[in-house]
């Protein structure tokens, strides 16, 4: 039975693109010479040895083997459920907390009736659980699947420690409030940042960015006198620190003292730079970003600072988890099937286009393909990836021009900046690449005329180009708090595109808003508009005159199936996820 479970499990993997067949044949290769007491199952082989992806192969396990699966989206956590859980590790020897989490077992809840501890496993059939459960006291016990991410958030809500840097924290002396508008000198500056208050306040911040999951931090100088910190979560900018008597100057200098390449005493020009930190256990990057700005009093250097939080474990890996709609991802997975051409994210700053190309490298990289990235800076490493280091002696447009010397079979440029990186990127797509780039734009057939305005030809983006992708992100509703809407104004659904047959079907709702989330909102998705480049809009832009002809590209997209930005927008509100607002909000110029 356990051999027959073996086999289906290694087929599913295989015709699922998760592993490849060669890869497959030798884990059970090592399955079959390892010893039977310390002999592992087929996905930790996998997983472990082959670095396949841990979520993937254990969510195919957990469906061969019938384990429930668990989401935290779903589940509503009161007070007295955490501190349950709390109370049931913390009376564990370390070395049992431990074993929670290098084995990713952690306990979920805990049912009365009958009376059953529920643990949630990455690996749902690691035999190590059984001796967990016993650790904690449960008679009857049931395994369930979480996925990784998800794993590590609910571990870090159960038991992450306090924030020791903010607990350190002493408000400033009355010296700091003082209105001195005459500049500091580096000696007064010196003597400021000193302060044990300024230090704590930074590192403080950095460790409460990661647990709250803001994906920028800014720094902002208000006065002379007066600087607030605020996260950005969920795309929304909120307030984190306000307290009057920062200054500024002081607060930068300690910031650039913990930043790598930057340079504390200058503060006429642009900056960039990175830390480093160890946060409850993982490796966070932040790249930070000084500018030089106008402040109220000419005499005082004031700068504003903007640090993007590189967190790993929220980065989607799973191609499958992007929610791309069904013609988008049937579209978007033809695209990067074939050996050559070239696939375009395009969309504002923070409109998830790195994720989705991360994703999407992580689910054609295999060990006998050769896949280079050309990106500045390099935000996320991409195991089985080559990431160019670009520097002085090696800027974006020189690493680009030699990639070709380096026997790539995949390429990610990270962004399209000019004609000079335009013309390599359709280079390679054109020499048998296939090539993965970002754009600027607000859509998809906007995409074809901004490359052409930089002066390409007509037939190189008609026959280099595979689907162009644009893409936004949109708060989803909080699934504990949202409710239906009453009395809803039709004209509102009608104006936003719905039909009055969509209006009649479709139960809309309303952000309210809970401790569990943000103002009514928890989380974003993404919308896409995914052009793929078909026969008839290859036509199209080819036989273009002057002009590419954007809304005649636009509608034979349609024709064929693409979902417009608005389109993708209004089935996510169809489906409960997102609210008529929100449409509105992030899509106004695709009306």
């Amino acid at each position: 039975m356990l051999q027959d479970n073996m086999f289906k499990l290694g087929k599913s993997l295989v015709s699922q693109n998760i592993v490849n067949f060669e890869v497959l044949e030798k884990a059970m290769k090592i399955k079959q010479t390892e010893e039977l007491a310390n002999r592992r199952n087929l996905a930790q082989i996998l997983v472990n040895d082959f670095k396949a992806d841990p979520d993937q192969v254990y969510r195919e396990v957990a469906k061969l083997y019938g384990f429930d699966s668990v989401n935290l989206d779903d589940e509503l956590f009161e007070d007295t459920r955490i501190k349950l859980i709390r109370k049931m590790v913390d009376r564990l020897p370390d070395s049992i907390k431990k074993s929670l989490h290098k084995q990713e077992v952690i306990p979920f809840d805990y049912q009365t009736t009958p009376p059953k501890l529920i643990l949630a496993a990455v690996d749902p059939t690691n035999p190590l659980v059984i001796s967990i459960a016993r650790s904690l006291g449960a008679r009857r016990h049931e395994v369930r699947h979480i996925s990784r991410l998800q794993f590590k958030n609910f571990y870090e809500m159960i038991l992450s420690p306090a924030n020791a840097f903010l607990q350190n924290i002493e408000l400033p002396d009355m010296d700091l409030l003082e209105d001195d508008s005459t500049p500091r000198d580096e000696e007064a500056i010196e003597s400021e940042i000193n302060k044990s208050f300024l230090v704590n306040l930074v590192e403080g911040m950095l460790l409460e960015a990661v647990r709250r999951k803001a994906s920028d931090i800014h720094i902002i100088p208000r006065d002379i006198n007066n600087t607030e910190i605020l996260f950005r979560v969920d795309g929304r900018l909120q307030t984190w620190f306000a307290e009057k008597g920062i200054r500024p100057e002081a607060l930068s200098a300690v910031v650039k003292d913990r930043s790598r390449n930057v340079d504390r005493f200058e503060r006429e020009m642009a900056q960039d730079g990175f830390i480093q930190r160890n946060v409850d256990g993982h490796k966070i990057r932040y790249r930070v970003s000084v500018m030089p700005i106008v402040g109220s009093d000419v005499l005082n250097k004031l700068e504003s600072i903007v640090i993007r939080v590189l967190d790993d474990r929220n980065v989607i890996t799973d191609f499958r988890e992007l929610g791309l709609q069904k013609q988008a991802h049937g579209d978007f997975m033809k695209a990067i099937r074939k050996p050559q051409g070239m696939v375009i994210l395009t969309g504002p700053t923070g409109s998830g286009k790195s994720t989705t190309l991360l994703a999407s490298l992580n689910h054609i990289v295999k060990p006998e393909i050769n896949v280079l990235t050309v990106e500045d800076p390099v935000e996320y490493l991409i195991p089985g990836v080559r990431q160019i280091k670009i520097g002085p002696k090696n800027n974006f447009e020189q690493a680009l021009r030699s990639i070709l010397r380096h026997d790539p079979d995949v390429v990610m440029v990270g962004e399209i900046r000019d004609k000079e990186t335009a013309e390599i990127a359709i280079k390679l797509a054109n020499t048998g690449h296939l090539t993965f780039s970002t754009l600027h734009t607000n859509d998809a057939p906007s995409a074809i005329s901004r490359m052409y305005k930089m002066g390409l030809e007509t037939f190189l983006l008609a026959y280099a180009i595979n689907i162009i992708v644009a893409q936004r992100l949109i708060r989803k509703l909080c699934e504990r708090c949202k409710r239906p809407m009453s009395n809803l104004d039709p004209v509102i659904p009608l104006s936003l595109g719905f039909t009055n047959a969509e209006v009649a079907a479709t139960t809309f709702y309303e952000a309210v808003g809970c401790q569990a989330c943000q103002h009514g909102y928890k989380g974003r998705i993404a919308i896409h508009e995914a052009m793929y480049i078909s026969q008839e809009i290859r036509s199209i832009i080819f036989s273009a005159g002057k002009d590419i002809d954007e809304e005649a590209i636009r509608k034979q997209a349609i024709k064929n199936g693409m979902l417009t930005l608005r389109a993708s927008a209004r089935e996510r509100v169809k489906t409960g996820v997102t609210t008529l607002e929100e449409m509105a909000r992030s899509t106004a110029e695709d009306n």
